[in-house]
């Protein structure tokens, strides 16, 4: 099902536990046909991708499954501690955890251009974990979840992807991707079967450079935390609204302008923050979530007045296309 040659258009889609259950005993197959007694290193980000790639790995390869949870300072509001929960203390996976905040945002310090934050993004991420890998004895591959839309928006020039376009010479590591020839809804059918939690398999998704695709232009370290409340304030309030679970991916960003606003009785220049929610099936195209305004008033009541810094709150009504769903 997995050789270079075979595309998802010629594939049975996977939509039933079956499908999916036979789709995990052929990757456990090729992935022991690929490694043999080698160890794998792999980015573990806690995503619905990596988690399951991870969970396939742990499947097939046991021990020699080495996850690296590396917190690049773009992460959503309590997720490190999340990841390090569910990964090394539930599910007793060998995890190693890498505090590199402070180095990734020194790297994209005064960059505002999307596409080379991106690529100085994923060139710092493989840096990364090819100093993990030296620490490490006998370390030849490397595991990632890129699924199919990375690999077609990659080709068709859309946006860069840190996981798809092979690796630097010198990083002596080969690819293991048991999950680039689907799409997000099958990985998530693939997920379940392998027993992930729930909260895990249905997490939306989550764009490889983290919030830093979020604060647009070049990130500051006061916007990029407005943008880090603001989003754990959507994200309650979408929980406890029962909208977490019917809306495909949502999420708030913060510009890098400014706008005039009142705070404590005087001018407050500050910034927007912009709520995005969109569903979608295969993330090609994506339409807007048709969210209540009462929900819409306490949303921008709670952000302008518990994020320091946004005075402003707008919803991006923009369909893909003519929009893609990250800003950036």
């Amino acid at each position: 099902m997995t050789s270079s040659n075979v595309r998802p258009e010629t594939m049975e889609r996977i939509t039933t536990e079956a499908l999916a259950n036979a789709f995990i005993e052929e990757q456990i197959r090729e992935i022991r046909e690929q490694v043999g007694d080698g160890k794998v290193l792999l980015a573990l980000s806690g995503g619905v991708d990596s988690s399951v790639v991870a969970a396939l790995l742990i499947k097939a390869i046991g021990r020699n499954l080495v996850c690296v949870h590396v917190n690049h300072g773009f992460l959503r509001k309590g997720e490190p501690e999340q990841v390090i929960q569910v990964f090394r203390n539930e599910m007793n996976a060998n995890l190693i955890y890498v505090d590199a905040a402070d180095r990734f945002l020194e790297k994209v310090a005064g960059v505002s251009d999307p596409e080379q934050k991106r690529h100085i993004i994923g060139e710092e991420f493989i840096k990364v974990f090819d100093e993990e890998a030296h620490k490490l004895e006998g370390i030849g591959f490397l595991g990632q979840g890129t699924i199919y839309p990375d690999i077609l928006e990659s080709e068709k020039g859309i946006k860069a992807h840190h996981n798809v376009g092979g690796l630097p010479e010198e990083m002596k590591m080969e690819l293991v991707e048991p999950v680039k020839l689907l799409y997000k809804d099958e990985v998530r059918v693939v997920g379940k079967a392998l027993g992930l939690p729930e909260n895990m398999v249905e997490r939306q998704p989550f764009p490889g450079p983290g919030l830093a695709v979020r604060c647009t232009g070049a990130i500051t370290r006061d916007r990029l935390e407005a943008l880090r409340e603001s989003d754990a304030i959507l994200r309650e309030e979408f929980a406890n609204n029962g909208l977490a679970g019917k809306v495909w991916q949502y999420f708030t960003i913060v510009p890098d302008f400014k706008t005039t606003g009142i705070k404590d009785g005087a001018r407050a220049f500050e910034w927007p923050c912009v709520i995005r929610a969109v569903n979608t099936k295969d993330a090609m195209t994506a339409t807007i979530e048709e969210i209540p305004y009462a929900l819409l008033a306490k949303i921008t009541d709670r952000i302008t007045h518990e994020v320091k810094g946004i005075n402003r709150v707008l919803y991006d009504l923009t369909p893909k296309p003519t929009g893609t769903i990250e800003w950036e």
